[in-house]
């Protein structure tokens, strides 16, 4: 079957869109979709770029919406004709799945971050030589994709596609991350560092959790004020400089209108607070996590990571320190959640008028990707969505 997709090349910081042949027969717990939408996302670019170990040439995606063709065996519950929103990719049967747990599924490097089926097998191939096409069990930078059905989660027909698929991973990690990890609620003095689309999503979640005091940091001005209108109470401007490594770290930005000197803000508005109870990492960058933890938190704090970082991205924190303070770093894949339980759980914000995806949203033609990976970069844009036929 030729499909059109975007394919990642070694070396080139563009995605070519041309045809490729996907196997057209959906396996074992698998699934063919048409696509209609697919969310743009920092971890596609992390693996383009290699800091993940996804072989290229690579068809990438991972917050695909679309709907069923064809079904393979073991895949009750769903029918051709149906609208499915496409999560990460599991196996649905090991330990891990079985408990509701499927980001910590035991095959997700292959799954997800090698793009592969439990086999090693792809469904595309360009030219007779296999592609990546298994990406988070799904590679929907595409027109069709064979899809894993473990995290399959079918959508009304009512719904927008384009502001379901962040619902697949951005803002599934950054809500799930605040409801279910952190656990934050009344009373709670939170931090959210980086207001992309995770970092927003965890924002609103935090808001919808009831927290009193809810902190943002950002390099962008217009993403704090973002934030500060979707439920922030406090926000704080950081800018980016580099370190003698030559990595990008952020510190406080002394041009700032609103939040002065960032992280210094960031400091001074938690110490008024009596510290931060929980906090949220999405940047990745060491510097702002240590910071974070040493100085933000207060005794048994938890601060959780939920970015990727580069590949050489290390850690240093004083022993004692940890011990004593009492304090929780942990990491969290997909926020923890279950796709299945946690997505409708999301829908029903969204109905409520609690989740205004379309404040965080822009679609563009599946055609345009290049122009929506830099207007992410740049920051002009929050969560690009790539849209594949108008609804």
């Amino acid at each position: 079957m030729r499909i059109r997709a975007a394919i990642a090349r070694r070396g080139q910081n563009r995605f070519a869109i041309e045809d490729c042949v996907m196997d057209p027969v959906p396996r074992r717990r698998e699934a063919r979709l048409r696509m209609l939408a697919c969310g743009l996302c920092h971890t596609d670019l992390a693996a383009r770029d290699q800091h993940l170990r996804t072989p290229l040439p690579a068809v990438l995606g991972h917050e695909g919406v679309g709907v069923i063709e064809a079904l393979g065996p073991e895949t009750e519950g769903l029918r051709v004709g149906q609208r499915v929103l496409a999560s990460f990719g599991a196996c649905g049967e090991c330990p891990s799945c079985a408990s509701s747990a499927p980001a910590y599924c035991r095959h997700l490097a292959r799954l997800c971050l090698l793009g592969q089926r439990l086999d090693g097998s792809s469904p595309l191939s360009q030219d007779g030589a296999p592609l990546t096409g298994h990406f988070f069990g799904q590679s929907s930078f595409a027109t069709h994709a064979i899809v894993a059905t473990a995290n399959l989660v079918p959508l009304g027909e009512d719904l927008p596609a384009a502001l379901m698929a962040p619902l697949a991973c951005g803002v599934q990690t950054g809500m799930s991350a605040m409801v279910n990890v952190l656990r934050a609620g009344p009373g709670d003095a939170v931090a959210i560092f980086g207001c992309g689309g995770v970092g927003l999503a965890a924002v609103i979640a935090a808001r919808i959790a009831g927290c009193e005091r809810i902190l943002a940091v950002d390099l962008h001005e217009e993403r704090l004020a973002l934030a500060r209108s979707l439920g922030a109470t406090a926000v704080a401007r950081a800018r980016r400089d580099i370190d003698a490594g030559g990595h990008a770290i952020a510190r406080g930005s002394a041009d700032s209108r609103d939040a002065g000197a960032g992280i210094d803000a960031a400091l001074s508005i938690a110490t008024d607070w009596g510290g931060l109870t929980h906090a949220l990492d999405t940047t990745g960058q060491p510097a702002v996590i240590e910071t974070a933890f040493l100085k933000l938190l207060r005794p048994r704090g938890t601060l959780v990571c939920a970015g990727v970082g580069k590949p050489d991205a290390v850690l240093t924190l004083p022993h004692n320190l940890v011990m004593l303070s009492g304090k929780t770093l942990r990491g969290t894949i997909e926020g923890d959640a279950d796709p299945r339980t946690f997505v409708p759980r999301m829908v029903g914000w969204y109905r409520e008028g609690r989740l205004p995806l379309e404040r965080i949203v822009r679609t563009y033609p599946f055609e345009a990707i290049d122009e929506a990976v830099a207007d992410m970069v740049s920051g002009r844009v929050v969560k690009p969505v790539l849209v594949f036929e108008q609804e």
